[in-house]
Parts: structure tokens; sequence; C-alpha cells
């Protein structure tokens, strides 16, 4: 069967992927969707879903700085459960964009099969949450453990005790649009050679400074294991 695929929003990585692909997709800007609890209007999404092979969740609430549970629950969890039931019924394949935001309490360089520390934010303790869910719930699934930058760098500033497997949003998209694209199925560390963000900065800013501060909730060593990713993309 060919793939048809949607995108669920349009924020960095959503307007990424629909740029280099042309997918469709919903969001709150052009559809007046909303991350709300789609079972309410079951039969809407039902007709939406109906046309589609796979759909792709880019919603999420990632700010950090903001530890209000709620917010990060509804969208980050409860909507994600709702896409679960839904592509189940229907089957569909759930390609459900996580974060390597879960690996900042664990080892250096962790296999998608370590395990996971609780994370001390509520972004990432929900982006934990709906990541658990998904193995262990969803029928037909792609998590994709990820971070991904605006390119070129837009701020004056880079944290150089930031370390991990990150890049711009065009080279994390390219490799997600590959694993999609090839039916991978499970979960993915989705990265790049290790770097810290000053450096990954300075490829697209020159005048970029140094920023050594830190907060509570941030982590210093996202860092992963690339080597499943590597093998697959190997094989394509």
């Amino acid at each position: 069967m060919d793939k048809k695929i949607l995108i669920l929003g349009d924020g960095l990585l959503g307007s990424e992927l629909q740029r280099q692909t042309g997918w469709d997709y919903l969001s709150r800007k052009k559809d007046g969707f909303i991350a709300e609890n789609i079972l309410n209007d079951f039969e809407k999404w039902k007709d939406i879903f109906e046309k589609y092979t796979d759909i792709v969740n880019c919603i999420a609430y990632t700010n950090t700085r903001n530890n209000t549970k709620n917010l990060h629950m509804q969208i980050n969890l409860d909507f994600v459960q709702d896409l679960v039931y839904l592509c189940n019924m229907m089957g569909k394949r759930l390609i459900h964009i996580s974060t390597d935001y879960l690996y900042s309490g664990s080892v250096e360089f962790a296999k998608e099969e370590d395990v996971l520390v609780q994370p001390n934010n509520w972004y990432c303790f929900s982006k934990l949450l709906s990541d658990i869910y998904v193995q262990f719930t969803a029928n037909n699934f792609l998590t994709i453990r990820t971070t991904f930058k605006k390119n070129p760098y837009p701020y004056e500033r880079a944290w150089n005790n930031l370390i991990g497997n990150f890049d711009y949003v065009d080279k994390i998209g390219d490799i997600i649009v590959k694993l999609i694209n090839n039916n991978a199925k499970g979960v993915y560390n989705v990265g790049t050679k290790t770097k810290t963000l000053y450096e990954l900065a300075k490829q697209t800013r020159t005048d970029v400074e140094i920023d050594d501060t830190t907060y509570h909730g941030r982590p210093t060593n996202t860092t992963m294991n690339l080597d499943k990713l590597n093998k697959f993309l190997l094989t394509i």
C-alpha cells in the first residue's frame, strides 16, 4: 500500500517535514486544530484519519521553564493517549516525536533500551510517560527521541555546558523522513555526532558567544547511542 502521511502541527519540526515532503498537515493556525481530547469529537477525527496510513504527531508543549503540570500533561500525555487509541482502532502507524531530554538523568550515550531515569521537570516527565505509553500500547509505531534547532542559530549566546547529539531541524528532519519512508518501527535515537550547543551554533553564526549559565531543570548531557539509527540508514 502506498503511504499517505498526515502531520499534526506546524511548529519547527512539523513545518520542516512538510517543506521537505509536501505531506498534508493540520495545525491550529491553518485549521483551528487544537490538541485536546479528540475522542470528544470521535467521528470528525475518524473521518480525517481514514484516508491516511501514517500519523506524525509533532505537537508538544515544550516550555521547560514553565513547570505548570496540567499544561504538559494535557498535551504531551493525554493527547498522545487519544492518538494511540484512534490509530490502533483504525490500523494506522503512529510516528511519535519524543525527546532526548529523557536521557538527562541516564548514562552517557544511552541506548534505546537503557532504563530511563525520572527527570526533574514536568516537560520531561510528561514526555517520559507518553514515550512509555506508546511503546507498550500502540500496535504500530515509530518513536523518535531527538532534539532539533532552528537554522541558522537565532540567538546571540549558546551553552557550552550542554552536550548531545542534537542538530539543525533540516538535518534531523531529513533523517526522520528516511525512517518514515522506509518503514522503521520501534524506538530510535535520532541525531548526529556529539557536540556542544555552542559548537552547533558556531556552524551558522560566527559571532555567537559562550553561555555557561545553568538553571534548574535544564539537562547538561543528553548524549545518545546512535548505532541502531546508523545501522538502519546503511540498509536503505
